[in-house]
């Protein structure tokens, strides 16, 4: 059955690589392994954030846990950061959660090919990186568990003024979906996670229209339905139970819903309704 079998859960005594962990969604999943028993590689492209998370994690847990800097659009960081995690944690790795991300709007002929490749090198590239390096190592062992952090916005609901960032994230959950089949018999689980608005830090530290950046700030920080801490609880708990996606919020699954139902309908409801938008934001 491998290490995987219905009763065993990964994301219990995990030894975890979370990327992004330095704030936001990755922070809490690495905090939340480390409550259920587990060892974590925190990994972040601003090393002191991830130090400062390291420091929460022992500090409240008493786990261990590692700050390591990463790029991961760059393949030959994250593929160091693959060696190099089996060699602090002393174990092979059995999850990875692919969570670093970053936020980009604007307009399809207003968005840059340099704002294109910023966000396509972190988003896609990224995700992709980070299961090209482990999956081999997962098969090898005979087990492992990979998370890959998409959107809602971005990667089923096709929100205007975001193409650049819903091309990324919609790849990641067909990316995802194709590696939940493919990997299956590996006995490698995969999860993706879909949320809408979560308190994070992706928009401040985003590229955004300034007309945007103020009611992004708001929505995300005044109007999310849940905290980045209960979305980690809710994705590692679907994990354990086996399933392929975590959809969080009840906007989120509404607009899931509405779009497999009818997408037709769903996409003539989105144009008309994009003027108003623009109407309201201005």
């Amino acid at each position: 059955m491998g290490l995987f079998s219905k009763k065993v859960k990964p994301s219990q005594n995990a030894y975890a690589v979370v990327t992004g962990a330095g704030s936001g969604i990755g922070r809490s999943f690495a905090m939340e392994l480390a409550k259920r028993g587990g060892q974590i590689v925190c990994a972040d492209i601003n090393l002191a954030a991830a130090e400062e998370t390291v420091q929460l994690i022992q500090s409240e847990t008493g786990q261990k846990a590692f700050a390591v800097k990463c790029d991961v659009g760059l393949k030959e960081e994250v593929q160091a950061l693959s060696e190099q995690a089996e060699k602090l944690l002393n174990h092979p790795v059995s999850l990875v959660i692919n969570n670093a991300g970053v936020g980009l709007g604007g307009r399809f002929d207003e968005v840059s090919l340099e704002d294109w490749q910023w966000c396509m090198h972190v988003n896609l590239w990224g995700v992709i990186h980070g299961c090209h390096y482990f999956v081999p190592k997962f098969k090898k062992q005979g087990f492992g568990a990979i998370i890959n952090v998409a959107s809602a916005a971005g990667g089923y609901t096709a929100a205007p003024e975001m193409t650049a960032y819903n091309v990324t994230k919609s790849s990641v959950l067909a990316l995802s979906e194709t590696l939940s089949a493919e990997l299956y018999p590996d006995n490698i689980r995969v999860n993706v996670l879909c949320p809408t608005l979560v308190p994070t830090n992706i928009m401040k530290n985003g590229r955004l229209p300034s007309k945007y950046s103020g009611l992004a700030d708001d929505l995300l920080q005044n109007h999310a339905f849940v905290t980045s801490d209960q979305v980690a609880q809710k994705t590692l708990n679907n994990l354990d139970a086996g399933k392929l996606y975590t959809i969080p919020q009840p906007d989120a699954k509404l607009f899931w819903l509405m779009k497999r139902a009818s997408p037709t309908l769903y996409a003539k409801v989105l144009g008309m309704g994009y003027p108003l938008f623009k109407k309201y934001v201005k």
